[in-house]
């Protein structure tokens, strides 16, 4: 039976979407790719938990497990992490930085949809990647994930560091700290979720994302509106 827990990334659904939202209007205020790449992110996020919402709500579905384990465990925050690509590097290397994540993703995509699945292994409401009867498959998540943890995370680091230096960027090494923080968690969740403990990813996915909208919220507040962009910052 579904308990408190399950339910959470219901809200993570919500907050991702309603986070997406703010991020495109930035997009269409700027057009300036890192945003499109963090909007993009964000959908990806909503995904992924939109398919745990679901499995809570309706049981566990063979096409909502295989749209999860692309969605949140292959896809994740690579595509967050790659608007940090676009910010902190050359155009001409962040796109082929793209290049290899999109064929790293949809590689692993499609072996996830060509799996056999091992149905003796499902939970009636829980997810998990051990359903998988190619294991093999789960070894494509801890490259993509690592991608994202240093761009991402790494990134976020390196901002605060340099702002740290600067009395009137000091706000924003607090934006980086919660960056960096939130995309930490969903993957110390994902840790937890390869040795069957699921819940653990729903309240680090739910932390991690309140963690990064208030980094970006610091980074963009109206105090800090005339800023220049930075990796915390729209």
């Amino acid at each position: 039976m579904p308990t408190p827990v399950h339910y959470i990334p219901i809200l993570t659904t919500v907050l991702a979407l309603a986070f997406a939202v703010v991020l495109f209007r930035r997009y269409c205020e700027r057009a300036r790719p890192h945003l499109l790449w963090w909007g993009i992110g964000m959908l990806t996020y909503a995904a992924g938990t939109i398919t745990e919402s679901l499995t809570t709500l309706t049981g566990w579905h063979a096409g909502i497990f295989r749209a999860w384990y692309i969605t949140g465990a292959l896809l994740g925050g690579a595509p967050l992490a790659q608007g940090t690509v676009y910010l902190l590097l050359s155009k001409r290397t962040a796109d082929r930085l793209t290049v290899l994540l999109v064929s790293a993703v949809v590689a692993g995509s499609i072996c996830v949809l060509l799996s056999p699945l091992d149905y003796g292994l499902v939970e009636a409401h829980r997810l998990s990647g051990k359903v998988l009867v190619w294991r093999w498959v789960r070894y494509f998540s801890p490259f993509i994930n690592l991608y994202a943890l240093m761009f991402l995370v790494g990134g976020a680091i390196l901002s605060a560091v340099r702002y740290a230096s600067r009395r009137e960027t000091r706000h924003r090494v607090l934006a980086n700290i919660a960056i960096a923080t939130g995309g930490i968690l969903p993957g110390i969740g994902g840790t937890f979720t390869r040795f069957g403990h699921v819940e653990v990813l729903y309240v680090t996915e739910f932390l991690g994302l309140l963690l990064i909208a208030l980094g970006y919220r610091l980074s963009v507040g109206p105090a800090n509106s005339g800023s220049t962009v930075t990796p915390a910052a729209a």
